[in-house]
Formats: C-alpha cells, sequence, structure tokens
C-alpha cells in the first residue's frame, strides 16, 4: 500500500504548526510563566526555542522524511541491527502518556465552551463561584468522563480520515482559525485598564530569577511539550513529505508561529490577569477558574470566554491529532492493520488510561505516583522532563553521531557551508550536552 503524503508543503506546516499549538501554549504556558517569573521564563522559553528547539525540529523531521516509516520503523530503515530502534519507543510511550492527560484537559475546555455556548457560564453560579464549580465538575465521577470520551472521539474521527482529508483538511481550519480568535482576544486583553501591568510581567525580566536552577528545567521541558519535540509526531508527520518539499524554511516557520501563539496567548492571559488583581501564579487552575471569573467582569464577557474555550478546544485539538497519529502509525506498520482500526484501537487504550486521569481529581485525589504529585502531574512529569528529553537527546545524536555530516546535511536540505556547519554543530554538541545537564537536574 502506497504511504500516505501531504497535498502541500503549506498543508504540512500547518499539520506540523497545529501539532506544536495546542494546550501547551495556552494553558501550560501560562501557568508555567506565571509560577517562573514570567518575563525571565520568557527570556529562557525563547532561548531554548531558537538554540535547541528549532533544530532539533529539523532534525527530527529529516529523519522521518528520509526514512518514510513511523518513529520506530524508521530507525529501523535506516540503522538496520542495531538498537537504535528502541529511541522510537520514547515517542510511543511519551504519546500514550501525554494524550491519556492531554484529553481530559481537553474535555474540561469542551465542558466550558458547551457552558458558555448555553449562557450558563456568562455569570459564575449563585453562591459557588467558578472555583467551587470547577471543583465540583472535576471530582465527579461519569461527567468529566464523558467529556473525555467526546474530545477523542473527535480526534479520532479526523486521523482515521487520514492523512491528506483529515489531519491536513482539518489543521487548515483550525490554525487561522486559531490565530485569528487569538489576536481578538488579545487586542480586548490590552484595552483593559491595568494591562500594562501585565505586558510589563511577561516581558520585564526580573533578573534574580535566573538563580533558580528549576526555571532552566521549566523552560526547556515546556519548549520541548510546545515545540511536540522527541514524541515523533514531527518525524512521523515529516515521513509523508515528498522529498522535493525543502526542510529548513518549514522548521523555522513552525518554529516561529509556535513561538507567536505562546506569546499572543500571553497578550489574551496576562493582561487580563493583572487588571483584576489576580496571582499571576495561580497554577493550572488559571484558565479553568481564574479567566472566567475575569470574564464575568468584563463588558461582552461571555462573548469573549465563548471565544476563549472554543479557541482553547481547537488548539487541543490539532495538538491531539498528531500525538494520536504517533502510534497509530506504528501499529499500522507493525500490525498490518487498517488505519480505522489502528486509530480506534489506540484511542480507546488512550481513553482507558485518561479514566485514570479524570479520576484522580476525585476518588483517587490521594493518588499520588511520584512525590506529592498526583495522577495528572506525575503523567505529565515523566513525559516532559524525561520521555520527551530522552527521546530528543536520542535524535540528537543519531543525526550527530550516527550519520556522516554530509548524510545529515543532505536530509535537512543544508550544505557544507556556514550555515549548515552551525546546525550540524548545534545538534552533535550543544543539543546533547544542554539537555543531559539541565535532564540530570530536573531528576
Amino acid at each position: 500500500m502506497a504511504r500516505e503524503q501531504w497535498g502541500t508543503k503549506l498543508g504540512f506546516m500547518l499539520a506540523a504548526m497545529g501539532s506544536a499549538v495546542g494546550l501547551g501554549n495556552i494553558w501550560r504556558f501560562s501557568f508555567v510563566a506565571g509560577n517562573n517569573g514570567g518575563g525571565a521564563f520568557l527570556l529562557l522559553y525563547l532561548g531554548c526555542v531558537f538554540l535547541i528547539g528549532i533544530p532539533l525540529l529539523l532534525t527530527e523531521v529529516s529523519i522521518g522524511r528520509k526514512a518514510k516509516s513511523d518513529v520506530v520503523g524508521s530507525y529501523q530503515k535506516l540503522a538496520p541491527k542495531t538498537p537504535w530502534f528502541f529511541t522510537g519507543f520514547f515517542g510511543i510511550f511519551s504519546a500514550f502518556l501525554i494524550l491519556s492527560f492531554y484529553a481530559v484537559v481537553a474535555g474540561w475546555s469542551l465542558y466550558y465552551f458547551f457552558n458558555y455556548v448555553t449562557g450558563n457560564f456568562f455569570e459564575a453560579p449563585a453562591e459557588a463561584g467558578f472555583g467551587a464549580v470547577f471543583g465540583g465538575f472535576i471530582s465527579q465521577g461519569w461527567q468529566p468522563l464523558f467529556w473525555t470520551a467526546l474530545f477523542m472521539a473527535m480526534v479520532i474521527f479526523i486521523v482515521v480520515s487520514g492523512v491528506k482529508k483529515g489531519i491536513e483538511t482539518a489543521n487548515k481550519i483550525f490554525m487561522p482559525l486559531l490565530a485569528l480568535l487569538l489576536i481578538v482576544l488579545a487586542v480586548f486583553s490590552l484595552s483593559l485598564d491595568g494591562a500594562m501591568e501585565g505586558l510589563a510581567f511577561l516581558f520585564q525580566p526580573d533578573w534574580s530569577a535566573f538563580s533558580q536552577p528549576s526555571i532552566y528545567v521549566q523552560a526547556l521541558g515546556q519548549a520541548f511539550f510546545s515545540l511536540s519535540l522527541g514524541m515523533g509526531a514531527l518525524l512521523t508527520y515529516g515521513s509523508y513529505l515528498s522529498d522535493d518539499k525543502k526542510l529548513p524554511g518549514a522548521a523555522v516557520g513552525i518554529g516561529l508561529m509556535d513561538t507567536f501563539f505562546a506569546v499572543i496567548s500571553g497578550l489574551v492571559i496576562f493582561p487580563a490577569v493583572f487588571a483584576f488583581s489576580i496571582d499571576p501564579s495561580s497554577g493550572p487552575p488559571l484558565v479553568f477558574i481564574t479567566l472566567p471569573t475575569i470574564f464575568e467582569q468584563m463588558p461582552l464577557g461571555g462573548i469573549v470566554g465563548l471565544i476563549f474555550f472554543f479557541a482553547l478546544s481547537l488548539a487541543a485539538l490539532s495538538s491531539a491529532i498528531s500525538i494520536l497519529e504517533v502510534p497509530t502509525a506504528y501499529f499500522m506498520r507493525l500490525f498490518s492493520w487498517s488505519r480505522k482500526k489502528s486509530s480506534i484501537i489506540v484511542g480507546s487504550i488512550m481513553f482507558f488510561f485518561g479514566i485514570f486521569v479524570s479520576l484522580g481529581f476525585g476518588i483517587w485525589s490521594d493518588v499520588t505516583p511520584i512525590g506529592e504529585k498526583n495522577i495528572l502531574d506525575s503523567m505529565d512529569y515523566i513525559a516532559s522532563n524525561i520521555l520527551l528529553p530522552l527521546g530528543g537527546l536520542s535524535m540528537a545524536l543519531f543525526v550527530g553521531w550516527y550519520f556522516k555530516k554530509a548524510t545529515a546535511l543532505k536530509a535537512v536540505d543544508l550544505k557544507d557551508d556556514l550555515m549548515g556547519s552551525t546546525w550540524y554543530g548545534i545538534v552533535k554538541f550543544i543539543v546533547p550536552v544542554v539537555i543531559l545537564i539541565i535532564f540530570v537536574s530536573s531528576l
């Protein structure tokens, strides 16, 4: 059976952008930046994206395009009879972990969007407030699972439809719409009284924050999570790309647009947070408790809330598609399954794991697999701070040390000049050292 391909280079870029732009840019970026001093974190995050993220993004896509296979099969094809194929399993395992908790949070977003559509959340429920509403909702048994299941059903439907008709078509709609929605929200947020404090928090670094080792770990973890690095999503997407499509421009474009979405989400959230004197380090509830409380106090706040949670759900969907595609493509090859069968089985397994995540906020809220972290935070920690960096490290070592320089440069469409040598030096020496240092410190 002929391998599927993207219809256009733009379609690939939008799909890869959709993979990169998700809850990591809006939900996760907002609370991680809030907890790590705003401007200082943003500076380090941007440094990680441009020094490590984009070179590694180019590396990951090139492996997939060269091999024209899935995250495990690519290494088996490019390095036969070697243990390199184990690298692919970092991607498979992290995909299962991430989408299992990702779908739960995305289900919360769908629930909020539905309640804004019906007008239920235009005002905070009497006496309870959004904090009690959110806490009560996520601690229930079946209701959060319904929204998680609905989200997973949407993801599976798109992936079943195929690369060109499903994933590419969906992202051609999702990404421009998401950009438009976030820009509208940012303009509105910046018009609020007190918004300038939020801008100062986001863009004026607190230099004392650089003395905290954790901020470096968080910045690298966010760059990996945000760009979908090390999981094999971009490798898998690259495998559907024809050899005549040039990679360097696409990689830089994807990195820049991902950064744009992260910054624009900060412009949506932090001016509003400071305009209403809310603590920016409110943590994960920032999006689900703090923002709805702010929306309620705004003129046309109900409409703003509806647009925001629609945008958040779109972002989650575009990323979840790429995460599901990683193991789907692997099992299609491994067991000769159809796309439909592989997508449904893999998606169902992820939903099953999602049940544990969801119940971790209810009847299993006292279950803390890692230290004091609940089930979701434990899975996020393992994926973001262990599996994704190890996956990225392995990719860098594979291209930088297993490939000869000429082979590596040819794979990424670069010449043996200053630009090519700089990329190769970053991937071969700088990326492994930086990842190792931060990885060891995070443990």
